[in-house]
């Protein structure tokens, strides 16, 4: 698997998920928080496996790019902060919608210029037979990645690889017991 490609399909998603919150109508605070939840899901593994396997792999291809790399680690610390207070706030807050807001519009200049400036680079740095292996890497990031926004292991050139398997590891269990209560509240009404 092409790891811009791969990436590139983590934006769409993220996108489309960003329209389904921009969508949702003042009305529809439930809807709303639930694409939220989905959608910070989705930054969370997307932004995780980039620093753990990407942003290495971009910093050893092209060592001139450190300095965008650590930007673009600042820039995915404000997204973790930013997804971390929007986990903890009701949908009905008044300042709900524009922390939202001010996510997506960070994620999207973020994604932007990764896709303009970055990834056209990485794409000559790598060939086709690097972007395959860095893209395999990045999928089998993808199965132990944390799903919940964890600052602490955000936004440093060499993300703790053991404790962010073991955050991944506890954010599935709790996902997974999440998922069997609805289960059992929708089977029960």
């Amino acid at each position: 698997m092409d790891a811009i490609a791969l990436l590139k399909a983590d934006h769409r998603e993220i996108e489309r998920l960003f329209t389904t919150v921009e969508r949702a109508g003042s009305g529809a605070r439930k809807a709303k928080a639930n694409a939220v939840s989905r959608m910070v899901r989705a930054l969370t593994v997307h932004g995780g496996i980039e620093e753990e396997v990407f942003y290495p792999a971009v910093l050893e291809a092209l060592p001139d790019a450190r300095r965008y790399v650590l930007e673009s680690l600042e820039e995915h610390n404000l997204v973790t902060w930013l997804c971390l207070e929007l986990e903890g706030l009701d949908s009905a807050d008044e300042r709900y919608d524009a922390k939202a807001g001010v996510l997506m519009a960070t994620t999207r200049y973020h994604m932007g210029e990764e896709e303009a400036m970055l990834f056209p680079e990485v794409r000559h740095a790598l060939g086709r037979r690097g972007l395959a292996e860095v893209g395999e890497r990045l999928a089998s990031a993808r199965r132990r990645a944390s799903t919940r926004p964890r600052p602490d292991l955000s936004a440093t050139p060499a993300v703790p690889v053991i404790a962010g398997m073991v955050a991944g590891a506890v954010d599935r269990v709790r996902d997974a017991g999440r998922r069997a209560v609805e289960d059992a509240r929708h089977a029960a009404s």
